[in-house]
């Protein structure tokens, strides 16, 4: 499935809410975000707009690895 082009990272942060992930604070460029769904997981979504493909890959790779789950379905989930 392929990325979103003009995805924000405020938006991104919304979606990625449906994974229990919050805004736990905010230093310079980026957003850090933490969950406890399946364990404590960080992650630091520099706050763009929109964030470039190759990050926003990256970015689900990490949540769908901590998670246990497949990229393909983040993206159905979020993206559909």
């Amino acid at each position: 499935m392929k990325s979103p082009r003009s995805l924000a990272a405020k938006e991104l942060i919304k979606l990625l809410k449906v994974y229990g992930y919050e805004v736990a604070s905010q230093k310079g460029s980026h957003i850090k975000v933490t969950t406890q769904n399946n364990g404590e997981h960080h992650l630091a979504i520099p706050n763009h707009d929109p964030i470039k493909t190759g990050t926003l890959n990256a970015i689900l790779r990490q949540v769908a690895e901590h998670l246990e789950i497949s990229k393909e379905d983040i993206f159905k989930e979020l993206f559909s």
